[in-house]
């Protein structure tokens, strides 16, 4: 890939919306370290970052991900103006895909109900992909990818390598009965090359050109080192 210039690099971090369980008393929401641990090495490298949710607003967060004995999620959990674009993120139909040169689309497990049949973000994320630019999500945000195709009517990730959160991990934290799918079974379904670590809940990411994704919220950070390594260093 064409190394980019950093003052023209915009990036779009997707979020959900979708806070509620089928049974479950407690909020689901997105996984802070995904976003947080992702927008850390985008912010050492000056890179200009937006929100967007599928409803803009107001972006929940899974109470058991404020882990604030995580560094990096306590500085930007303290952070009065980080706090403010999580409240205030962008609609979808406030957004120019024309400016960003990636997409990347942060899980929990709220991102299952309104990433996977989202029209408008399917759209953006392919109008980025389709003017060289790079895709990249992690763990149950790999959800938004199952839907994206691509102009010539061919699903994005089909004949792709990718992971993502895997069935193993999912029966490991008791949520097998409040998922509308298995992940890593409608991944295959759609016809991608599912990949995943040999041990649950480890650092594990696939790229397959420029298309990134994690398997979990640990391997967030490696999609943002991977996704600047292809943008700057190629």
């Amino acid at each position: 890939m064409v190394a980019i210039s950093r003052i023209a690099m915009k990036v779009l971090i997707v979020c959900t919306n979708h806070d509620t369980y089928p049974a479950k008393t407690f909020k689901t929401g997105l996984w802070l370290n995904e976003l947080t641990h992702f927008y850390d090495l985008m912010a050492k490298r000056r890179i200009f970052m937006d929100f967007v949710s599928p409803l803009g607003g107001n972006v929940p967060v899974d109470e058991r991900s404020l882990d604030l004995k995580d560094e990096c999620n306590a500085r930007y959990w303290e952070d009065a103006a980080f706090r403010q674009k999580l409240q205030s993120s962008l609609k979808p139909s406030d957004v120019d895909p024309g400016e960003y040169r990636l997409i990347y689309f942060a899980g929990g497990h709220g991102a299952m109900w309104d990433f996977t049949d989202n029209a408008e973000l399917q759209n953006i994320a392919r109008a980025i992909y389709e003017r060289n630019g790079m895709v990249t999500a992690v763990a149950h945000g790999v959800s938004a990818l199952l839907n994206i195709k691509l102009s010539d009517g061919s699903l994005l990730i089909r004949d792709k390598y990718v992971t993502g959160y895997s069935n193993v991990e999912e029966a490991l934290v008791s949520f097998v009965s409040e998922v509308p799918f298995y992940l890593e079974e409608k991944l295959k379904e759609q016809g991608a090359h599912y990949t995943k670590a040999m041990i649950p809940f480890v650092e594990f990411i696939e790229m397959d050109e420029r298309l990134i994704t994690g398997q979990n919220s640990h391997s967030a950070r490696k999609v943002a080192s991977k996704a600047l390594e292809e943008l700057f260093e190629k």
